[in-house]
């Protein structure tokens, strides 16, 4: 088994952490002069990262903070990937935009036909009325 390694660079952390879906899209917010390390700005997505820093960037609509607790060799599953860091985001902005939240199932299933005659009627209902 091999050791982690002693310092990464950002894009490829922050790919690996899954905070971003693909390499180039963490390396365009890099790129952007988007995340800040130790609150300095950072716009070199080769930019070496150890484990201790806080990084503050933008995702989903919120601004997240995030504290490096260890690196990666590959892309792993989520659980993996939690481990990573520590979540130092204000609670306020994670409930205002859903971070951290599953989503509801959209619509449910078909109505039957049964369930189509009665939308009928109901709809003949407020006609009348």
């Amino acid at each position: 088994m091999t050791t982690p390694p002693t310092k990464q660079r950002l894009d490829q952390w922050l790919w690996r952490a899954r905070f971003f879906k693909t390499r180039t899209l963490a390396s365009t917010i890099c790129r952007k002069g988007k995340i800040r390390i130790d609150s300095a700005p950072q716009r070199k997505a080769a930019a070496s990262v150890v484990p201790g820093q806080v990084l503050t960037f933008p995702q989903a609509g919120a601004i997240r903070v995030v504290r490096i607790l260890s690196l990666s060799w590959r892309r792993g599953p989520a659980v993996e990937a939690a481990a990573l860091y520590e979540d130092l985001t204000p609670p306020q902005e994670r409930l205002k935009t859903g971070l951290g939240q599953r989503r509801a199932p959209r619509g449910g299933r078909r109505p039957t036909k049964k369930d189509r005659r009665a939308i009928e009627l109901l709809k003949a209902d407020q006609v009348t009325t």
